[in-house]
């Protein structure tokens, strides 16, 4: 046992928030706390959390989390949801380390060796995918997943949806299964269209066909096609997740680790979609350390089916030559064959994370700024 002693955050390229914690006998843990385009405003939440959490056991990670989230009384959300997972991820990595176990082990133990993954391409606006996927194949991937259109207006032409099929068919004739990430992009008459166009071709899912918040028009959508439905990023906790798995209208559940509250909360999400029948699919096109925590729930999670990866996504090409890849010492565990990567050994996450480099990255890091789309006619619209 041993009390916190420090929690540090460092904003890292391209687009990441890491968290490091101490306790008073040097053990230490990281976590990633990231929410994209809010890097500060995760901060500000973390400050009064380091305020908060200082002085607290290290070991009891669930009592530190239920104090967290229950005395704050404005609970959930994305911001206060992605701190917390920060400071979880990184005790859990701290008690693992410091036990000279790897995370997985603690959980209950390995029901798999490997992980089964995909990683992107086509950029907001899906372009060139067959050199793409041709490239992402040569890497080892099975799998891909790409944005399903560029942005569509409310009620669109037909035509707009064309390009979806052309790519989705150009891609599965490389050999590769497609997950299309609608990114809640379109509304009901439109998604209700490509849904419809795409069923023949067999995507591996559909993403947030419709945004989060219209979960009476996700529960129709999932009337009328045989197409896995998924979603889950834009829901921050168990409660969010309730009303999905309650009507049944998802198929594969994405929660993302740094946004859901981390660890603690997406095991537990996990086993009530399980309980519904519903596979785990964690969203995750950020760095190194919640990809690692991912891969660590994914060992040892039943209904877990497939991994996102951001290597080398658009976003991190875009910010410069900073990838999942960097700011840990071993750059192999992500190598990819045959569509999977070999479960993480290693004490603890599973990874070494190079803290020279962190801290020297993170002394000029600025925040990503949130993204966005501009229809002809001026009017905002979905990104």
């Amino acid at each position: 046992m041993g009390k916190i002693k420090t929690i540090e955050y460092f904003r890292v390229l391209p687009r990441w928030l890491f968290v490091k914690i101490t306790d008073e006998h040097g053990n230490h843990g990281w976590g990633e706390a990231t929410l994209e385009g809010h890097s500060q405003a995760v901060e500000g939440c973390l400050d009064a959390m380091i305020q908060r959490f200082v002085g607290y056991e290290a070991d009891n990670i669930e009592y530190l989390w239920q104090t967290a989230h229950r005395h704050s009384f404005y609970r959930g959300g994305p911001v206060l949801m992605s701190a917390l997972a920060g400071i979880d991820i990184a005790l859990w990595d701290l008690l693992s380390r410091r036990l000279n176990l790897p995370l997985h082990v603690l959980l209950g133990g390995a029901v798999r060796t490997k992980i089964k993954v995909y990683s992107w391409i086509g950029g907001d606006r899906p372009r060139d995918v067959e050199a793409a996927a041709k490239e992402r194949y040569a890497q080892g991937f099975r799998a891909i997943k790409m944005n399903a259109t560029e942005d569509v207006d409310w009620l669109d032409s037909p035509r707009a949806l064309e390009t979806s099929v052309e790519r989705c068919k150009i891609v599965k004739a490389i050999g590769l299964d497609v997950g299309l990430d609608f990114h809640g992009r379109l509304h009901k008459p439109m998604a209700k269209q490509l849904a419809k166009v795409l069923e023949p071709h067999q995507p591996l899912f559909i993403e947030e066909p419709l945004l989060s918040e219209h979960y009476e028009g996700i529960k129709q959508l999932s009337g009328f096609t045989t197409i896995p439905i998924a979603l889950g990023e834009r829901l921050y906790s168990r409660w969010d997740v309730k009303r999905f798995l309650h009507d049944t209208s998802i198929d594969v559940l994405q929660p993302d680790i740094s946004h859901c509250g981390g660890i603690s909360e997406i095991r537990r999400i996990a086993s009530m979609a399980e309980a519904y029948d519903v596979a785990l699919a964690p969203h995750c096109p950020l760095g190194p350390i919640a990809l690692a925590a991912c891969m660590q729930v994914a060992m040892c999670t039943p209904n877990f089916a497939i991994q996102e990866m951001g290597l080398t996504i658009h976003y991190n090409t875009e910010a410069g030559t900073y990838d999942i890849k960097n700011y840990i010492k071993d750059q192999s565990v992500w190598d990819v064959k045959e569509g999977y990567v070999e479960g993480l050994q290693g004490i603890g996450l599973g990874i070494e994370v190079d803290e020279e480099e962190v801290r020297k990255v993170a002394k000029t890091a600025n925040a990503w700024a949130p993204k966005g789309f501009v229809g002809p006619d001026g009017s905002i619209r979905e990104w």
